[in-house]
């Protein structure tokens, strides 16, 4: 029976050739799965409780750490497409004939990537604080970074506190509220990520950074767009440049908010979800 809430789901694996993917699974077993990718730097533990919890009262959802990360095993790759392969990999064996992908920061660049390569694969395309191959100001991503873990470890605060959130009283409240949620989890927490992998990761999003822009007009699938209107980290226009080129596709901006924009509307974001979803 899948758990009730994100924060006593038992972490899972599954073997893909050499690789062990470490998962989380809960919600419905009925429709399409919902499959989530994080962002830099990300384990299990940084999905936001309340966005995984709200979308799994409709939904089947499973988070999963990419090659290398938290208790998965292996490298970690170097590029993005090499994320997306490991990512269709990964729900190849799970047994999922098509899903349903959302993508936060640089898990939305794998998302993208995975709707160019395995259109097939893809229901619908949900993209958030994130942008397209060679966007606007993505190649500030590692600078911006490291200034933020720099600050963070002066400050004694989590740098999420200063990448995710606006300088705002709005925003310094959602942030700290944010960081709680993920302390939630008390048992069977994930394993930190590594700064190999950590910087494995920085390398793969330099190099998605200055790629080539791709054809976006090619992903056929209902999407949705959403982001913050201050994001530092993946400069917003890139969401607004996201919804131009993929037809029809929705777009979402909160207002007073950052990279974390959906973290700090959860609530609106997960109505908005669920309804997109439907």
């Amino acid at each position: 029976m899948a758990a009730e809430s994100y924060r006593n789901t038992p972490n899972r694996n599954i073997t893909v050739g050499e690789v062990r993917f470490a998962y989380r699974d809960l919600g419905p077993r009925t429709g399409t799965p919902v499959v989530l990718l994080n962002h830099l730097g990300a384990t299990l533990d940084n999905f936001d409780p309340r966005v995984v919890d709200g979308l799994a009262s409709k939904h089947r959802v499973v988070a999963v750490d990419n090659r290398g990360v938290g208790g998965s095993s292996g490298a970690t790759p170097r590029d993005i497409a090499a994320m997306a392969h490991d990512a269709v990999a990964f729900i190849r064996a799970m047994g999922f004939e098509q899903v349903d992908l959302l993508g936060f920061s640089m898990g939305g660049f794998v998302a993208q990537q995975i709707a160019l390569s395995e259109p097939a694969l893809v229901r619908r395309l949900i993209l958030t604080g994130t942008g397209p191959a060679g966007g606007a100001g993505m190649d500030k991503v590692t600078g911006v970074t490291v200034r933020a873990m720099i600050k963070g470890a002066m400050t004694f605060k989590d740098p999420k506190l200063y990448l995710f959130f606006t300088k705002t009283a709005n925003g310094r409240r959602a942030g700290h509220e944010f960081l709680a949620r993920l302390k939630e989890r008390t048992a069977d927490r994930d394993k930190p990520i590594t700064s190999a992998a950590f910087g494995r990761q920085l390398t793969a999003i330099r190099r998605w950074a200055g790629q080539a822009p791709q054809d976006l007009s090619v992903i056929t699938q209902p999407t949705l767009v959403a982001n913050g209107d201050d994001d530092r980290m993946v400069p917003t226009e890139n969401s607004r440049d996201l919804a131009r080129r993929i037809a029809g596709a929705e777009l979402v901006i909160y207002q007073d908010a950052g990279h974390g924009g959906i973290f700090q509307y959860h609530r609106p974001f997960v109505l908005a979800a669920l309804e997109f979803l439907r």
